[in-house]
């Protein structure tokens, strides 16, 4: 927005907050969601390898997540645990972009809406329906390259890369072969995300709140750490609450999972064949571990690009307190 001038020439510069969160403000937001979810997934990889042969296979692979690392090494050489990589790295910088991103948006947008005070006392509220919000658009994106990514892991045969996967896949399937887990991708991303989200603002703004400082008042690496700290709860926080729909997931895109029929006949057969306990615990401590470290890493790498790019991640503030 530019400044504007009223009668009498008095020129009325645009308010900070018009400068502030502008496009720019969330393309950037965008780019570094983008680049912090392909980063984080990408390098803990083998973990999700391991994670979902697990699921797939529990018997098989019943060691535990350093064990099942070296199972595979063993069997299948040390390349098997990159497998789906490039689906892994592209599809989640893709989610990333519109999940950041969108969040950023929501956020600010809400903030807009409600005002300043009302808006702070919503605050969980916001950023729970912002992350489903921004969640919901880039599972449209994702599921495709998770069916690619899952159908490679379970069978190291499938494919050659990921423009091998999709096209096997689109020949054999069709389109709809790419949302065969698509209810399942939203059960367990949505709430994964809105505990993701609303866990880790909670925490660092308690952390804030202890040292009695706000983020502008701390250097940034100060800021990374807290975002780092928070980010560890958060992930914990939502990998417990999604574990059973990521393994529904996993499941579903196995070639011939859960017999024929429409996708929740499937995911009902699924589901009665592994039992609820299983469905909650297997894998969830290598899944634990895995969400844990990529979430920390997430908040992390996005106040770092955000602040290479010229951007600051928003918060809230207590209108009451002074800016």
């Amino acid at each position: 927005m530019s400044a504007q001038k009223l009668p009498g020439s008095v020129l009325l510069a645009p308010s900070p907050a018009e400068v502030k969160y502008d496009l720019m403000y969330f393309i950037k937001g965008a780019a570094a969601g983008g680049i912090c979810c392909s980063i984080t997934h990408g390098a803990l990889c083998p973990v999700d390898v391991v994670k979902t042969r697990v699921q797939l296979d529990p018997i098989k692979y019943n060691s535990g997540l350093v064990g099942g690392m070296r199972q595979i090494v063993a069997e299948e050489g040390a390349m098997a645990l990159t497998t789906g990589l490039g689906a892994t790295a592209f599809g989640y910088f893709v989610q990333g972009w519109f999940k950041f991103g969108g969040v950023e948006l929501f956020k600010v947008k809400a903030v807009e809406v409600l005002g300043e005070e009302k808006a702070w006392d919503n605050k969980t509220n916001i950023y729970l329906g912002a992350a489903a919000a921004a969640e919901f658009v880039a599972d449209i994106f994702l599921c495709p390259l998770e069916a690619v990514r899952i159908r490679s892991v379970s069978d190291p045969e499938f494919c050659d890369g990921l423009a091998d996967g999709f096209a096997k896949i689109l020949k054999t399937e069709g389109v709809g072969g790419f949302y065969s887990g698509f209810l399942p991708i939203l059960a367990k991303q949505i709430p994964y995300t809105m505990a993701k989200f609303a866990v880790q603002g909670e925490v660092a703004d308690m952390i804030y709140a202890s040292m009695g400082k706000t983020p502008k008042d701390l250097p940034s690496s100060t800021n990374v750490g807290i975002s780092l700290g928070s980010g560890v709860v958060a992930g914990v926080a939502a990998a417990v609450i999604s574990h059973p729909a990521d393994t529904l997931l996993s499941k579903i895109n196995k070639a011939g999972a859960g017999g024929e029929g429409s996708m929740m006949k499937r995911l009902m057969t699924i589901a009665s064949e592994t039992g609820i306990v299983s469905l909650c615990t297997v894998g969830l401590l290598p899944r634990c571990v895995m969400i844990g470290t990529l979430t920390a890493g997430q908040f992390g790498i996005f106040d770092t690009v955000m602040g290479a790019l010229g951007a600051s991640k928003f918060h809230f503030h207590d209108p009451k307190e002074a800016h």
